[in-house]
């Protein structure tokens, strides 16, 4: 095996819930101001996934006031407390960058029903 990859492995982190582009979820961020810590949380809809291994990241965006927030997060990050899965997005594509020039209604993700067939995530294809 190779020497890097077996060093990344002792970094990824498998506490987080499984999610895929289409999903909203809410990401609980620890943010340090001067000695304090406190947890932020990030609400909206994964539009990407990129890299691998510890590298892994994922981009989360919402619309706060009008305008759009996007933020891009470090998915094996130790500052990330937790990330829950609000809803379950059916998409067609991996990167959803379309969504940024969309209005509110335009801009909405069909919901995935418990009557739909689930929809295989990347580790249960590996299988």
């Amino acid at each position: 095996m190779n020497v890097i990859n077996e060093l990344e492995k002792t970094f990824l982190r498998e506490d987080l819930s499984k999610f895929r582009p289409g999903d909203t979820i809410a990401v609980h961020y620890k943010i340090k101001e001067g000695d304090r810590e406190r947890i932020q949380v990030f609400e909206g809809v994964v539009i990407a996934m990129k890299g691998g291994g510890s590298r892994e990241t994922f981009m989360v965006r919402k619309v706060s006031y009008g305008v759009g927030v996007e933020r891009i997060f470090p998915l094996h990050s130790p500052l990330i407390e937790k990330v829950v899965n609000k809803k379950k997005g059916r998409v067609r594509r991996a990167k959803l960058y379309y969504l940024r020039g969309r209005s509110k209604k335009a801009s909405r993700i069909r919901e995935i029903s418990r009557f739909e067939k689930p929809i295989k995530t990347k580790d249960q294809s590996e299988e």
